[in-house]
C-alpha cells in the first residue's frame, strides 16, 4: 500500500485537481458502511476520467470506480489508492439525433443518477425507460448490472456505449455487446463513460405517471431502514432469491447491527450501526443455509470492494 505521501507525489504527476483524502466510504454509498478511501477524486468531464485512469495505470496506483454507491459494500478497511467517483459533477444528458426509425437518441454520461435521468426524460417527453424509475444508481452502473424491472432491462433500450479500456475510449455499438442477467461482459479495465438510449415520443403526464406507479409498487415491497442495496443476490433461473432465503427460515436473521429484512428477504439491511464484516458474515450465512436446504448457490448481486474479502457480482 502506497503512504499518503507517495501517493500525493505520484498524483501530482498527472492530476492538478483537488483530492479528498481519507473520504469516508459510508457517506457514499447506501448501505452506510466501509472504511475511508485513501484518496477520492470527483471529476467533472471525460478528459479527466481518462486522464485519472490513465494516470493511475501508468504510475501504478489502485484504482476503483463508484457511481451512486447503491450495489456496493466497501470493506471494513477502506479502499487504497484513488477512489474515482463518476457523480453529479459527470452527468451530462442530450439528444444527439434519430436512428433509421425515427426513434430518438440520447446520451447520458455515466455519473448521471436513473432518477435524473427520468425527469429529465418526462420533461423532454421521451418514453423508454420507465420500467427502471425506482431503481437506484447512476446510468454507468445500470448499464454495468444490466439493471431491469417489470420484465425489461437496461441492453433493451441502449442504442451504444463508449467505455475506456486499455486507455482508449471506445464505441461499442448494442450487437456489439454481451449482456447476461444483471451483467455486461466487458474487459476488467473497462470503465463505461457513456451510453446512448433508445427512446420515443410519448405523453409527459403518462409516463410521470407510470414513472410514480413503478416507484410506489417498489417501495411498497422493499425494507425501510438505516442504510441498504438493491436485491442481494441475483435470481437463480426460474426462482426468485427473496422466496428461498425466507423458505430456508432466514427472515430477521441478524449478524452484528445487519439484518435480513422481514420485509423483503433478498434485502441485508444496516439496522444502524452495522460494520461491513457484519453484513460479510450474513451473506456467507444466507448462502451456506440456502445450500443446505435448496443445494442452490446464491451469488451476490453487490460488489464488495476493498481488504481481503474483496469480490465481484457479474
Amino acid at each position: 500500500m502506497l503512504t499518503d505521501h507517495e501517493l500525493r507525489a505520484r498524483l501530482r504527476r498527472f492530476w492538478p485537481g483537488g483530492v479528498r483524502w481519507q473520504a469516508p466510504m459510508a457517506a457514499l454509498t447506501t448501505l452506510k458502511v466501509g472504511g475511508p478511501a485513501q484518496a477520492l477524486v470527483m471529476p467533472g468531464t471525460r478528459d479527466e476520467v481518462t486522464r485519472l485512469i490513465n494516470g493511475c495505470r501508468i504510475e501504478e496506483i489502485p484504482c476503483h470506480i463508484i457511481g451512486g454507491g447503491s450495489n456496493l459494500l466497501v470493506a471494513d478497511e477502506g479502499l487504497a489508492g484513488l477512489v474515482i467517483g463518476l457523480g453529479r459533477n459527470f452527468a451530462g444528458i442530450g439528444r444527439i439525433g434519430e436512428d433509421q426509425c425515427g426513434r430518438i437518441l440520447v446520451e447520458v454520461e455515466a455519473g448521471c443518477s436513473l432518477a435524473g435521468l427520468l425527469n429529465w426524460c418526462a420533461d423532454s417527453a421521451l418514453s423508454g425507460l420507465e420500467f427502471a424509475a425506482g431503481i437506484p444508481g447512476t446510468v454507468g452502473g445500470a448499464v454495468v448490472m444490466n439493471a431491469g424491472a417489470w420484465g425489461r432491462e437496461i441492453k433493451d433500450v441502449l442504442a451504444s456505449l463508449i467505455w475506456l479500456s486499455g486507455g482508449e475510449a471506445v464505441r461499442k455499438a448494442r450487437p456489439e455487446l454481451d449482456f447476461t442477467y444483471r451483467c455486461l461482459r466487458r474487459p476488467d479495465d473497462a470503465v463505461i463513460l457513456s451510453a446512448v438510449f433508445t427512446l420515443a415520443p410519448g405523453d409527459r403526464a403518462a409516463i410521470r405517471k407510470l414513472c410514480r406507479e413503478h416507484v410506489a409498487a417498489r417501495r411498497s415491497r422493499q425494507p425501510k431502514a438505516y442504510g441498504l442495496a438493491g436485491s442481494f443476490f441475483k435470481n437463480p433461473e426460474g426462482v426468485a432469491a427473496g422466496k428461498l432465503i425466507e423458505a430456508a427460515g432466514l427472515k430477521g436473521i441478524v449478524s452484528g447491527g445487519a439484518m435480513v429484512s422481514e420485509r423483503h428477504a433478498n434485502f441485508i439491511v444496516n439496522t444502524g450501526n452495522a460494520t461491513a464484516a457484519d453484513i460479510i458474515r450474513l451473506m456467507e450465512l444466507v448462502q451456506a443455509r440456502v445450500w443446505e436446504v435448496h443445494r442452490v448457490r446464491l451469488e451476490p448481486e453487490i460488489k464488495i470492494a476493498g481488504g481481503v474479502t474483496e469480490k465481484a457480482a457479474g
